[in-house]
């Protein structure tokens, strides 16, 4: 009985560290879990097939910042999501912990063809960015442009040039913690201003 018992005890044991080894091995560094960015050749982000099951943060319909002088475009709406390990730290302290990553989706803003409806719905998808938090980049963020649904999903490079040199413009001068527009997620720029991390020049719009 005593064999038994010893047995026993040694196998729940095993299991036990068994347990913590795994969920060690799917952690990294600050207890960040593997749902953070994954790349091909090192920097070319893959779109994550799962984002739609992450945090959306936010819908908003024509929220942008074009460029002046260019004329509107159509109506899209901006659906963002975030992985929840980020956005778990983030609750805790205010700040966007390393390999965060925001997907954005764009979607075609529809009505219904009868006259006294005047309010609008999402329709089809256009698009998917991303943007991610990663010390890799020498900058330490870096934007990424999926193209049209259904494109191949072997890694896109990190945008660059005058099209990046606009997303860090605009990610710098508009956004109320570090490069995210928090401002428009309301839970999230309450947790911000509780712990003081929104930006000192930032006002509210």
């Amino acid at each position: 009985m005593m064999r038994r018992t010893s047995a026993a005890v040694a196998l729940t044991a095993f299991a036990c560290v068994g347990f913590w080894r795994a969920a060690a091995a799917g952690q990294r560094g600050g207890g960040v879990v593997d749902d953070g960015p994954q790349y091909s050749n090192g920097t070319n982000l893959i779109r994550p097939a799962n984002y739609r099951e992450w945090v959306f943060l936010s819908s908003s319909l024509d929220l942008n910042y074009p460029p002046p002088g260019a004329p509107p475009g159509p109506q899209r709406f901006d659906n963002v999501f975030v992985n929840p390990s980020s956005y778990r730290a983030f609750m805790q302290t205010g700040k966007w912990p390393d390999k965060t990553i925001f997907v954005l989706e764009f979607r075609e803003a529809a009505k219904e063809a009868s006259p006294d409806r005047p309010g609008k719905f999402q329709a089809a998808m256009t698009g998917v960015e991303a943007e991610v938090k990663d010390s890799r980049f020498p900058d330490g963020w870096a934007f990424f442009a999926f193209g049209q649904p259904g494109a191949p999903n072997a890694g896109v490079p990190p945008l660059s040039g005058d099209t990046v040199a606009r997303c860090i413009d605009c990610h710098t001068k508009h956004t109320a913690v570090e490069r995210t527009f928090v401002q428009f997620y309301p839970t999230l720029f309450e947790v911000a201003k509780r712990l003081g991390t929104v930006k000192p020049n930032y006002t509210d719009p």
